[in-house]
């Protein structure tokens, strides 16, 4: 009898054991991979991983990488069919076409996009299917010091004519008037607003339209504006080059993405007041007054995930409303609506930077640089109509043939890749 006992017993224990086992052994097969950008957005996700981890039972096994690495790891592991990623922080300007182009990314069909900038949620669509949820949002501003317009009685430009009149009072006393990306590619993204608000495009209906009269003559005036009053050297700095120059006090009025403000404030960087820095709308021009609005960093799922109701539900948790303020209070512009209407956040905001995304997300346009696979490639060959126009103060008389030039070269990686004269 004992004996009998004793079996029972141990049979008892066992089977609770299994089913511990059982619901143990399930939750960690519940296991993701994820990638994440070396972005701040990325380390506010990182911070709380333990906590969507307690809250529903996944494991999260992560990665955080630069942009480049990111992009290398990605591309490689799903063109080698041998990926495990389930989630993933994307650039969806730089890389949905491609992805999609492979069927490497999984619709995300369930997802609710009422929250959203419509604008915004286009690039990362597929024949009227979501690839990409927004995480943040950049646009194109006018960051402006407020004590230097005030001492030469000055007003914030509101039209490229009074921007380049500014930029030509401003520029005096080892103070540069002016500047913007000057490096040839990162260049490309802040020329794009100059070339909309003239009525011009990178890419129409699928073919390269960046040699039409509106857009050379914006080309002409970004040229001049940065050869005529940009810093020395202007020619070969980009925003993390021009930052500096801004915050010591050499420089009035800066055009670049809305991205930068936080920083631009920190009293550990500037010498300059936070005061004495204001944010306003970019200059409208002769023709629209469309600033990109753009989104840098989306999430998708990878469509070999093995998991996809896990990956769903971190991409449900990473984009909430809950961690989208922990990501505006940390400086970082979200892309949910609601983050810009909520008083309880937007008050612990520059007003100028308020504004001018609301603005952005009513009339901006949603691109930055050429939508087209070989975007790497397009950007350079623009960039160098960019350079020829900075070197020349915008009076080159070969930028117009330099342009058609470029316009075919453009064209020949649309054909290449299949996307020629296709709308997209």
């Amino acid at each position: 009898m004992k004996k009998v006992l004793i079996v029972l017993l141990v049979l008892a224990v066992s089977a609770t054991l299994f089913a511990a086992g059982g619901s143990q052994s399930g939750s960690s097969a519940k296991e993701i991979r994820v990638l994440l950008a070396n972005h701040p957005y990325g380390d506010v996700l990182k911070a709380r991983l333990p906590e969507f981890e307690r809250q529903s039972g996944i494991k999260v096994i992560w990665e955080q990488l630069n942009e480049t690495q990111l992009n290398q790891k990605l591309t490689t592991e799903f063109a080698t069919g041998a990926s495990t990623v389930d989630v993933f922080m994307t650039r969806p300007l730089q890389e949905t076409l491609l992805f999609l182009k492979n069927n490497w990314l999984s619709p995300l069909d369930g997802y609710d996009f009422a929250d959203y900038p419509s604008n915004t949620v286009d690039v990362g669509r597929k024949e009227g299917k979501p690839y990409v949820v927004p995480l943040i949002v950049e646009w194109q501003v006018l960051y402006y010091r407020k004590d230097l317009l005030d001492a030469a009685g000055l007003k914030v430009p509101t039209t490229f004519e009074e921007l380049e009149n500014a930029a030509r009072i401003l520029n005096t006393g080892g103070v540069a008037g002016f500047a913007s990306r000057g490096a040839a590619s990162p260049a490309v993204t802040q020329l794009s607003s100059y070339i909309y608000n003239y009525g011009g495009r990178f890419i129409e209906n699928g073919v390269a339209a960046f040699d039409t009269p509106a857009a050379v003559e914006a080309t002409r005036l970004y040229g001049r504006l940065l050869g005529t009053y940009g810093p020395q050297g202007i020619g070969a700095m980009s925003w993390d080059q021009i930052m500096p120059v801004f915050q010591a006090g050499r420089l009035a009025l800066w055009t670049d993405a809305s991205v930068f403000y936080g920083q631009i404030i920190d009293p550990a960087r500037t010498q300059i007041p936070a005061a004495n820095f204001g944010v306003a709308r970019l200059p409208r021009g002769p023709r629209a007054d469309e600033p990109f609005i753009v989104v840098p960093w989306g999430m998708s799922v990878a469509s070999r995930t093995r998991d996809k109701e896990s990956a769903m539900k971190f991409v449900e948790w990473a984009c909430s409303k809950d961690m989208a303020k922990q990501g505006m209070l940390a400086n970082i512009t979200m892309a949910r609506n609601s983050m810009w209407n909520d008083p309880s956040i937007t008050s612990q905001l520059n007003q100028g930077l308020v504004d001018t995304m609301i603005h952005a997300s009513q009339n901006g346009f949603p691109l930055d640089r050429p939508f087209i696979t070989s975007v790497v490639q397009a950007r350079d060959l623009i960039g160098e109509l960019i350079t020829e126009s900075i070197n020349t103060r915008g009076t080159s008389t070969r930028l117009q043939a330099l342009a058609t030039q470029k316009v075919n070269e453009v064209n020949d990686l649309l054909r290449a890749d299949g996307e020629y004269g296709s709308a997209k």
